[in-house]
């Protein structure tokens, strides 16, 4: 259960981290975004996670015993050596018992295991048969050697098992997830309906997805600026090699964490409008305008405003209201969020609250597009 629940920890996480720039490729490859792409590409990359987890995990301690205790008594070269294991661990006769053989289920579980990677790589990445069976057959040899090589020598000796029948299971399962790809095609949500240069309604999933992005968007930024701060400050007060003072014990920490958000905050909220078409970076990747009431597009200050009176108003809030004494501003952001939530689902055409306040409304950027290359 190690590797599994692992695999699905770590998966979540770079979902997270992966989430923006992953919507900004669908908008631009496919015009949208495809929940049955997402579901598919996020099944993969927990996948993905569990092979690696499953080689490496659990990890046993290296100690000076460590050989002796779980050293391997070396590879197994002999094709369909478990037919023999199946022989010793028999327990007893009939299919029943057949099936429940230790050896036979370890062989079926490796055929299991790459049935999937064959369904992925051929249905995701558009490779044949052949093709995909020889990539599951390549994949299961890394993971033979890493076992046999004590994972590229990081531990003194193999302690899990070269097995041939191992490349041989596998690489049957690839072959069948090959064949089985297909079946990927009923999972709903992939369709397009449309050209991906086609203009799409503006709809509130995609008001809000837009809004999802900025908001981790700036997430992620502030934590990143917060971690090189407190490593700056480090090497400012030369703790980094020594290692003897955690970053919180060192003079200007607060201020550190204090003043690092607001730096993408700036570059998010500040820039993005005042550079680009779209009011906020969310809005650019789900390929969102904003306009006037008359159809052109709105001045840098007007975008700007909208950016203010919006998420980066939002955000800004809820940074400042985190500082000594201004709480205050904390109970503003809840309400300004809460008011811009409602606002989303009750005004015409998903205006939400910034779009109102400024008079400005929302519109495909690819129909803009096409007006200005026809004007």
């Amino acid at each position: 259960m190690i590797p599994a629940v692992v695999a699905v920890a770590v998966g979540g996480l770079l979902a997270i981290a992966l989430f923006v720039p992953y919507v900004a490729r669908q908008y631009r490859r496919r015009g949208e975004l495809g929940i049955g792409n997402a579901a598919l590409a996020l099944a993969g990359l927990v996948y993905s996670l569990a092979l690696v987890a499953y080689v490496l995990l659990p990890m046993p301690e290296l100690r000076p015993d460590f050989c002796a205790v779980h050293g391997t008594s070396g590879p197994q070269w002999t094709p369909f050596g478990f037919l023999d294991d199946m022989q010793k661990e028999a327990i007893g006769t009939g299919v029943a018992a057949t099936l429940r053989n230790p050896a036979l289920t370890q062989v079926l579980l490796n055929v299991a295991l790459f049935v999937p990677l064959g369904m992925f790589v051929r249905y995701m990445f558009r490779r044949g048969v052949l093709a995909t069976t020889a990539i599951g057959a390549g994949v299961s040899l890394l993971i033979e050697v890493t076992q046999g090589t004590g994972i590229w020598f990081l531990y003194p000796c193999a302690y899990r098992l070269f097995d041939v029948d191992d490349l041989i299971a596998n690489g049957l399962g690839a072959l069948l997830g090959a064949l089985a790809a297909p079946v990927l095609r009923a999972v709903p949500g992939q369709r397009l309906d449309t050209d991906p240069g086609e203009p799409r309604p503006v709809t509130r999933s995609r008001r809000l997805l837009a809004m999802i992005c900025d908001l981790m968007a700036f997430q992620f930024l502030g934590a990143i600026f917060v971690t090189l701060g407190n490593v700056l400050l480090l090497v400012v007060h030369g703790e980094l090699i020594m290692g003897t003072t955690a970053p919180a014990e060192l003079a200007g920490y607060a201020e550190v964490n204090a003043a690092a958000p607001l730096v993408p905050w700036f570059l998010l909220a500040v820039v993005v409008p005042l550079a680009g078409k779209a009011p906020s970076l969310g809005q650019r990747i789900v390929r969102l305008q904003a306009v006037r009431s008359d159809g052109r597009p709105a001045g840098p200050g007007m975008r700007l405003l909208r950016s203010l009176l919006g998420v980066g108003g939002y955000v800004l809030l809820t940074q400042l209201g985190a500082l000594p004494g201004l709480g205050v501003l904390s109970t503003l952001s809840l309400i300004l969020g809460l008011a811009s939530l409602i606002a989303l689902f009750t005004t015409a055409g998903h205006r939400g609250l910034s779009y109102v306040l400024t008079g400005l409304r929302l519109t495909d950027s690819r129909a803009v597009d096409r007006v200005e290359v026809l004007s």
